[in-house]
């Protein structure tokens, strides 16, 4: 905060406005949306992994890993996302720090569960009680990028798996008929035909994914809706900046911001799904030889 900021009481008008705009929390507000534009950067190859492994596994040949990676899907799909993310997140947390409980305390006498209490040794604690605010941030945000990417990546699975068997067997029949072994045949001709089939699926994820954000601030994220929901309300003379109500104010800045970007990811998307038709067997491959010619 600058020097003539120090007194808000001696403030008014714009020069009031000014100074509360930069505001310690309210520079917390604009760091937050680089989390959530962090989150989407992260999370979506993680997603696209998980859901790629997902597909594989569930077109395999052996009934064990098939059932694996159905079971995958179907469990993901079939939970609503907002139970999902209250229960993995707290199930992952525990779990890491029951792991850790049992490599670094084998001689903890006490249970760890306590009625409804889950309790380890100190030196389990994950992260430990003495670090650093920032560890205990990043710590949150790896277990949100987690859960989001095994929530996405069970879609994107169906997605993909979807895309593979849209891809016409004669094409793999003619690779195979040239001599290529099963794996030349899924890396050289099934995976790069697939996409073309599979961005319209994963579009909808993308655009889904960038409106799932706001779920952060479930997980214990302080995101652009946590800073808009307790920036925006009225504040008392507890606070340097008292205001009314401008709650309406903050999220119509959420609405421009997502607008924005779903904008400039049609956009994007629109062009690289014209770049993966041209050449294609395709009725946006034909579109583009028609309009060549």
């Amino acid at each position: 905060m600058f020097t003539s900021c120090a007194d808000p009481a001696t403030l008014e008008g714009l020069s009031w406005l000014l100074c509360y705009l930069v505001t310690g929390k309210q520079i917390a507000f604009y760091w937050s949306f680089l989390t959530v534009l962090t989150l989407l950067a992260v999370t979506a190859p993680t997603a696209l992994a998980f859901g790629f492994v997902g597909a594989m596994a569930s077109r395999s040949s052996l009934a064990p890993v098939s059932l694996i990676g159905r079971g995958y899907t179907a469990m993901v799909r079939g939970i609503p996302d907002i139970v999902f993310f209250l229960f993995f997140v707290i199930a992952l947390d525990q779990g890491i720090e029951w792991l850790t409980h049992q490599i670094r305390c084998p001689d903890w006498t006490e249970p760890v569960r306590q009625g409804l209490e889950f309790r380890v040794c100190p030196e389990a604690k994950v992260p430990p009680g003495h670090a650093p605010q920032v560890v205990h941030q990043i710590y949150g945000f790896a277990l949100a990028v987690v859960t989001f990417a095994l929530v996405f990546g069970a879609f994107a699975a169906n997605v993909l798996l979807g895309a593979m068997q849209a891809v016409p067997r004669a094409q793999l029949e003619t690779a195979e008929s040239y001599g290529m072994t099963p794996r030349q045949v899924f890396r050289r001709i099934l995976v790069p035909q697939m996409w073309v089939y599979a961005l319209p699926g994963l579009s909808n994820l993308w655009m889904i994914l960038i409106k799932a954000t706001p779920l952060l601030f479930l997980l214990g994220v302080q995101d652009i809706v946590y800073w808009a929901r307790e920036l925006g309300g009225a504040k008392t003379s507890a606070y340097a900046f008292p205001h009314p109500d401008w709650r309406l104010y903050y999220f119509l800045v959420l609405l421009v911001f997502y607008l924005c970007m779903t904008r400039v990811s049609e956009i994007v998307l629109a062009r690289v799904a014209q770049r993966l038709s041209f050449g294609q067997a395709t009725a946006a491959g034909e579109a583009q030889r028609k309009a060549a010619a």
